[in-house]
């Protein structure tokens, strides 16, 4: 490993030497009709093919030999321009775009280049990707297990972590509010849909380090989601095997447009792809809605207005009932396989109501000055239900196929039962009140500060445990019987600058305090971000940044297995160092990017936790110190013309140091050490319509133990992860030549084939002891092959 990054620092340092010649700077800025400057406007030369986009001040820069050269610049939703240079010193620019306001015929425009990122670790996801991504339920975060340093090892799951960290540690806003999961999950088959819904997105941004002060307060990542603001009614309606979705988008009047949408899961047919056979009766319905409310006296018809209220809501509804049947698994060698059969009575009911609104006001004083408030709540109410009895049968399986008992059971190993008791309920409410501004001063320095409060209450009720009864000897593997009501008050600030320096440098630095009222601790982290681009290599940029992170805990982080609440818990730090490269080229006549990032993360307040499929379960103390080391490496680009694909690479190492146990450092639940994925786009030629989309994802196995037992935590590895999903697409168009006229615009159908190569990976482990007190962990698998078929019609 540390072999690996010093020769990728070594890669970085060489990348940036610049060989000498005799060229001049060709440099300038591109502005629209109103002197605004114009962002990732595309710039390109004729003769050398060279290509590059505006940055966010509307600046663009080449180094080029004597010559005369011919510039192209085009912006979608804008006019085109050309201009011809002969340069013979270094020259400075300035174009100007108009608007392309009439519109005689539809025209698909396609820029044959890929989009710089605005800060280290940040990747931009175009929305239209979730519903080509082959998946199970088309959740976002299935996109997003693709990009470098993410793991989902989990297909019935939207839970995903970033770069040794776990699920719990990942930041979520939708236009700027803070969005919640249910809280009580134990397994992915049990949730719901993700909060994103992929039909009212526009824009996406994900980071997966090292992020600005302006985001708050996780150790891993940030998702910000932006929903639409509509200019046209339009709509869709989903229909598939495992749901439908349906969604609507208006304006009414020149004040109000909106935006709605309906989400129905029903996952029986997947589900009866699993080892456990029963009963499933799962239903998970999602709704949402935004306006938005211009209320400026005098509207304009212009995006964006002066003074606007936005008002966001949505309910989920989760119902999980299973009335389990059978088991029965196979596991070991060839040489030495065992089969457990499990018979069940009993059932398990889930019942989770989320419910989540905000209310925005953005009034701009001017084009230099804007303020944002918002105000948000969540309330929760979950209920966990459980009454399982299942009596099991472990035995020794004869593989011997000349034997007349091949493939039965020939020497028991056990015979019990176990039980699962559970009256788990919880009712969480959660709000906060943000104020944002941000200051912009000419085209090289903008300024932005916030000042948030919230105040969480959570009613948490633990009524559950489990026995083993093996020949009439009971042994209890747990028992938790706990009441607890967490009130706690949490306020934080911030302030960064972004300043230009000069046309190949950006800095961005800040400070983020936070105050956490439950443990009275004051917390202070400073963050900073450099990029510059090397002179004559403008197709190289380089970031670094670094910066202090802190959690603060919430009710789970409070309690300890056990079921006992500490609330002394502090809130965790991450100290964060990324150095990364951005690399831009051409190669079959179009642009690609290659991205790579070295990172290293020190942590320090650890509360060490167990994982047992997406259910966590912390120890309940600061007892630990731990780091995380690796690599990502990500190439994208138009591999098939007219579609973007992309590969991923994550190298990683995280070990966690639990005091006084005498193990030193041990691999963390989160310790996969090789991830890869592979998002590839491909249509017939001269038809883009039809399609053929395949996800690849790979993740080595990851470190477990025996529950309840600290000493042997993590001794064992488990099994790779590798899961293969390919779809394929056939869309009708009805309106492309007349698309002023109402009704079906379009007709998308979809057949996919999910886990193509019926893999059968491991979400985690059952424990039972044999006659001799040997322990047995039996592998609890995923879903198996399973075809679905969908059908989208857009209106």
């Amino acid at each position: 490993m540390h072999k690996i990054l010093a020769g990728f620092f070594l890669f970085l340092g060489l990348s940036s030497l610049s060989f000498a010649q005799q060229t001049f700077r060709l440099q300038g800025v591109v502005l629209d009709s109103a002197g605004m400057p114009l962002a990732q406007v595309s710039v390109r030369e004729a003769k050398t093919q060279k290509g590059t986009a505006t940055d966010s001040l509307g600046q663009f820069s080449f180094r080029l030999p004597a010559d005369t050269y011919q510039l192209t610049f085009s912006s979608v939703g804008y006019q085109s321009a050309s201009q011809e240079v002969v340069l013979r010193q270094d020259t400075r620019l300035q174009i100007t775009l108009n608007q392309a306001i009439q519109v005689l015929s539809v025209v698909e425009v396609k820029e044959n280049r890929v989009r710089d990122r605005e800060e280290n670790s940040l990747y931009t996801i175009d929305p239209i990707q979730t519903k080509r991504l082959p998946s199970a339920f088309g959740d976002f975060s299935k996109v997003i297990a693709t990009l470098p340093g993410v793991v989902a090892n989990n297909e019935l799951s939207a839970s995903y972590s970033v770069r040794g960290g776990n699920f719990d540690e990942n930041l979520i806003y939708v236009n700027g509010f803070e969005v919640y999961r249910p809280f009580l999950v134990r397994a992915g088959q049990q949730e719901g849909l993700s909060f994103v819904n992929p039909d009212l997105v526009e824009k996406v941004e994900f980071s997966s380090g090292g992020w600005q002060p302006a985001y708050g307060d996780k150790l891993s990542s940030v998702l910000t989601i932006q929903y639409k603001k509509p200019e046209k009614a339009a709509g869709s309606v989903l229909l598939g095997l495992l749901g439908g979705t349906g969604h609507l988008e208006g304006v009414k009047g020149k004040r109000i447009s909106y935006l709605m949408g309906l989400r129905h899961k029903r996952s029986t047919y997947l589900l009866n792809t699993l080892e456990t056979q029963g009963q499933y009766l799962p239903n998970f319905t999602d709704f949402q809605g935004l306006v938005h409310i211009d209320l400026d006296k005098d509207p304009e018809d212009k995006k964006d207005s002066d003074t606007e209220l936005s008002l966001l809501f949505s309910y989920a509804r989760n119902r999980y009932l299973v009335v389990p049947s059978t088991r029965e698994t196979e596991f070991g060698t060839f040489n030495q396989a065992f089969r457990l059969l499990v018979a069940f009575d009993g059932r398990e009911l889930m019942e989770y109501d989320t419910y989540q609104g905000g209310v925005s006001l953005t009034r701009k004083v001017n084009q230099r000055l804007k303020h944002t408030v918002l105000a948000s709540v969540v309330a929760t109410r979950e209920r966990e239900y459980l009454d399982i009895e299942g009596g099991y049968r472990l035995c020794d399986v004869d593989k011997n196929t000349s034997s007349s008992t091949f493939n039965e059971c020939i020497r028991e190993r056990g015979i019990g039962t176990n039980y699962l008791y559970a009256r788990n309920r919880l009712f969480g409410r959660l709000f906060t009140i943000e104020e944002r501004s941000s200051y912009s001063s000419g085209k090289i320095h903008k300024v932005e500060w916030g000042i948030s409060y919230s105040y969480q209450k959570v009613d948490d009720l633990l009524n559950e445990y489990a026995f083993v009864d093996s020949s009439d000897y009971v042994s209890v593997t747990y028992a938790i019987n706990s009441e607890y009501q967490m009130r706690a008050h949490k306020a934080s600030a911030f302030v960064q600058h972004t300043v230009l320096i000069g046309a190949y440098q950006t800095l961005t630095y800040g400070i983020r305090a936070l105050y956490w009222g439950l443990g009275n601790d004051f917390l202070v982290s400073p963050r900073i971000q450099y990029a510059f681009r090397p002179q004559g290599r403008e197709d190289w940029t380089l970031r670094f940044s670094a910066g202090a992170y802190h959690q603060t805990p919430f009710y789970r982080e409070l309690r300890n297995q056990s079921g006992q609440v500490n609330e002394d818990v502090k809130p965790q730090r991450s100290y964060h160092f990324i150095a990364g490269s951005d690399y831009q080229f051409m190669m079959w006549g179009r642009t690609f990017k290659f991205l790579s990032e070295a990172y290293y993360k020190i942590l320090r307040d650890v509360i060490p936790y167990e994982v047992n499929n997406v259910r966590i379960r912390y120890f309940g103390e600061n007892m630990a110190k731990a780091y995380a080391l690796g690599a990502d490496f990500r190439v994208n680009g138009e591999f098939i013309p007219g579609t973007e694909s992309w590969f991923s690479l994550g190298i990683l190492q995280t070990k966690e140091d639990v005091e006084n146990d005498g193990k030193g450092y041990i691999r963390r639940p989160s310790d996969q050490r090789i991830t890869a994925a592979i998002f590839f786009q491909d249509h017939l030629p001269n038809n883009p319509s039809m399609r053929v989309n395949v996800n690849v994802q790979y993740g080595s196995g990851l470190p477990f133990g025996p529950p309840e037992d600290p000493a042997n935590r993590s001794v064992f590895k488990g099994r790779p992860y590798a899961r293969v999903d390919i779809g394929f697409s056939k869309e009708f168009d009805f309106l492309l030549k007349k698309p002023e006229k109402k009704g079906i615009k379009n007709i998308w159908l979809g057949a996919e084939i999910l886990n193509l190569l019926g893999n059968d990976n491991v979400i985690s482990y059952t424990w039972i002891k044999d006659v001799t007190s040997t322990t047995f962990a039996i592998p609890n698998s995923l879903s198996a092959r399973f075809l679905n078929v969908k059908m989208v019609v857009r209106f």
